[in-house]
């Protein structure tokens, strides 16, 4: 048996969140989407492991204690003693939660295929990334790319996050690199708003059938409060979404990946692990913050009626 299910690799960013639109008042908390997935992964039970750079600065080894607090194997992050950690500033509006980045040079982004811990990817069941992950530099992308080959041939499941970032990439490229990353997945994790700008369809059906075309294995369509589209290539099933009382939904597409790969190490369906990151991620949407309400299985079997009295 592996000694890891599921191994991420992208940028962590420390994050600040506006916690009131009114006022400049800010929680420092933990951002990057894949330290997000990974930590959700950890929270549902999963055994982890993240790959990154940090910078030798406070914001790195914050980010060491984090992961080690909940159990996310490091030894796939190197110190960059000439680079920074990654932040970024969330801010909240009618119209949604808006980011500010300062993220240009970070450590993460001067990963290389060359600085690769093979060994820990060889041994994973899953290895995931996203479209941040391959966005952040052009040496990253191919870190990505390399790592998600090295895996496939090991045996790992491969997934990835679309998260496209047009403010890190322009379109065409975006479609380039997630096109190749989609055609190595085995599991494909778009928004409904990243699908239709990469794909250029509307409807969802249509996009579920586009990711299949581009080669991905089972597509989950995140639809935000509508909850997902799942699709292995036979079956197509639509899961609602959660009522709950929404202050903040950073991180919760994150969450939603993490929970989903970490019940199909459990040895879940598609569909069934679907149905509980569904849950997870409508609860990750109730604090401020990217990590800290993401949920632990009691909370998440009580919102999905699983609790026996």
């Amino acid at each position: 048996m592996s000694a890891i299910d599921i191994v991420a690799i992208g940028e962590p960013m420390v994050e600040f969140n506006q916690t009131r639109a009114d006022e400049p008042s800010y929680l420092q908390g933990f951002g990057g989407d894949s330290s997000n997935m990974i930590i959700a992964a950890a929270r549902t039970g999963a055994r982890t492991a993240y790959v990154t750079r940090i910078g030798d600065d406070e914001f790195g080894r914050m980010f060491l204690a984090l992961w080690q607090a909940e159990g996310v194997d490091t030894r796939g992050v190197a110190i960059d003693p000439q680079a920074h950690t990654a932040v970024y500033f969330v801010t909240h509006a009618p119209q949604g939660h808006v980011f500010s980045y300062l993220r240009a040079g970070s450590a993460a982004s001067r990963m290389r295929p060359e600085d690769l811990p093979l060994e820990l990817l060889r041994g994973a069941r899953f290895v995931h990334a996203s479209g941040i992950s391959m966005a952040i530099s052009a040496s990253a992308c191919d870190a990505v790319l390399a790592a998600f080959e090295a895996g496939r041939a090991a045996g790992a499941k491969i997934s990835l996050d679309s998260n496209l970032r047009l403010k890190l990439w322009p379109l065409a490229r975006a479609r380039a690199a997630i096109g190749a990353a989609v055609a190595l997945a085995h599991h494909f994790f778009p928004s409904i708003e990243d699908a239709r700008a990469l794909s250029g369809l509307e409807q969802p059906d249509a996009i579920v059938d586009w990711a299949h075309r581009l080669g991905a294995g089972t597509v989950y369509l995140k639809l935000g409060p509508d909850g997902a589209i799942v699709s292995d290539g036979a079956r197509r099933e639509r899961i609602a979404g959660a009522k709950v009382r929404a202050v903040d939904a950073t991180g919760a597409g994150d969450c939603f990946c993490g929970a989903t790969l970490a019940r199909l190490a459990a040895g879940d369906s598609v569909f069934d692990a679907a149905r509980y990151a569904n849950g997870a991620a409508a609860l990750a949407t109730t604090g401020f913050g990217a990590v800290a309400p993401l949920p632990r299985p009691e909370a998440v079997r009580e919102i999905l009626g699983e609790v026996r009295s």
